[in-house]
């Protein structure tokens, strides 16, 4: 038998991922699943990117691309950082990736060293840490409850930072939690981080706008600390392009250079094709992503006003992204035909088979109390999965 890497062994399965593969094997079973489970948009990539794609293949745009992207797009790049976020990237500043997470781990690559520290706020995108891991750095988690709309404090980042501490990631708006960094939050945050120029700070932003009533803030607006901040951003959620693959960054030339030179060593520049088609995306006025974010905006409200139903359930409300973050933890200890629900992982299994619903896990994310419900669905099948939900929990005692 080949015996397989200990970093491989290290490495955890992505919980989401799992949870897909589970209740497809399911359907293929023939079970009428209902899967919360994947962070993606139902939505459908608007037609006139798509458009973009064709003509680049009209124009034989089909060959190796430079690393970190066409000189055009990162000037796209360039002018939505500006027109959207008010920062000053200039294209040679920014890498284009194959989607906003080989961002995140070009940049930990890059920066990262073996028992360097990374702080990672919890609740957390579930590959922040195994990313960390792999390039053999040790994860600080800073733990945010529900009390605190997830999110963490100044005092408790200050008190995180050790002489060890090399990196920050942390997400806003939040993925699993929705939760949003408001402009003064963030100057907290900064106030403490200029004190440590050595720290850098991944801010990942994928889901700018998906927001909801607020206005999206960046970090690295504070002019103290832009050259420390590395703001990651792609076209996957807001766009509906998934399965295109593009996310990039807008860092320090020192920063974006090294990423560059990661890069070229995987993956090399990302298709040439959804490069062409990203920057009709980003030069789009992001005003036509008005319906969908209405869209996403209704279905919080139906899945939210369907939870606060359920005695026991406790929620906040999320400011964006596309998902719920219920706190479960008064089931744990209950049981159903003898079944004992101990924790999260339990509590989705238990959904899985009795409802048919498929979540995940609030452990995948740091918070064992919670689990995370994906409404990026239609609203009859969000009715129908937070029916089967109520009617499952209900059963516990």
């Amino acid at each position: 038998m080949i015996e397989l890497s200990d970093r491989l062994n290290a490495m955890e399965e992505s919980a989401t991922i799992a949870m897909s593969r589970k209740s497809r094997e399911l359907k293929l079973a023939g079970k009428d699943i209902i899967s919360l489970s994947l962070g993606e948009p139902d939505f459908h990539t608007p037609e006139f990117i798509k458009d973009a794609a064709v003509q680049a293949m009209k124009d034989n745009f089909t060959t190796y691309t430079p690393v970190p992207g066409y000189e055009d797009l990162r000037e796209a790049i360039s002018y939505k950082f500006k027109r959207d976020n008010g920062l000053d990237y200039r294209p040679d500043q920014i890498v284009t990736s194959t989607g906003a997470k080989q961002s995140i781990a070009n940049v930990v690559l890059s920066i990262v060293n073996n028992g360097d520290e990374v702080i990672i706020p919890a609740p957390y995108w579930v590959s922040y840490i195994e990313i960390v891991k792999v390039a053999e750095g040790i994860p600080v988690i800073v733990n945010a409850g529900i009390e605190s709309d997830f999110k963490i404090t100044p005092a408790q980042l200050e008190a995180a930072i050790t002489p060890k501490t090399k990196m920050l990631i942390f997400s806003t708006p939040c993925n699993p939690t929705g939760s949003v960094y408001n402009r003064e939050e963030l100057r907290g945050l900064a106030e403490v981080l200029k004190k440590y120029p050595h720290i850098v700070v991944i801010s990942d932003e994928i889901y700018e706008h998906i927001n909801f009533g607020t206005r999206h803030e960046s970090l690295a607006q504070f002019p103290e600390v832009y050259e420390q901040v590395v703001t990651v951003n792609g076209v996957s959620k807001a766009w509906a392009m998934t399965g295109w693959r593009l996310g990039y960054i807008g860092a320090s030339k020192q920063i974006a250079d090294a990423c560059t030179k990661v890069q070229g060593q995987f993956t090399s520049g990302t298709s040439s094709i959804t490069q062409k088609a990203t920057i009709a995306a980003l030069e789009a006025d992001p005003v036509i992503l008005k319906d969908m974010i209405q869209a996403f905006s209704n279905r919080r409200a139906l899945v939210l006003d369907a939870l606060n139903t359920i005695e026991g359930v406790k929620t906040n409300m999320p400011g964006g992204a596309f998902y719920v973050f219920p706190d479960v933890s008064y089931f744990y200890g209950k049981s159903y035909n003898g079944k004992i629900i101990e924790n999260g992982s339990d509590l989705c299994l238990y959904l899985l088979d009795e409802a048919l619903v498929a979540l995940v896990t609030g452990e995948a994310f740091g918070d064992n109390n919670c689990i995370r419900i994906s409404y990026a669905a239609s609203e009859e099948t969000l009715t129908e999965a937070m029916k089967r939900i109520k009617n499952a929990l209900e059963k516990l005692t």
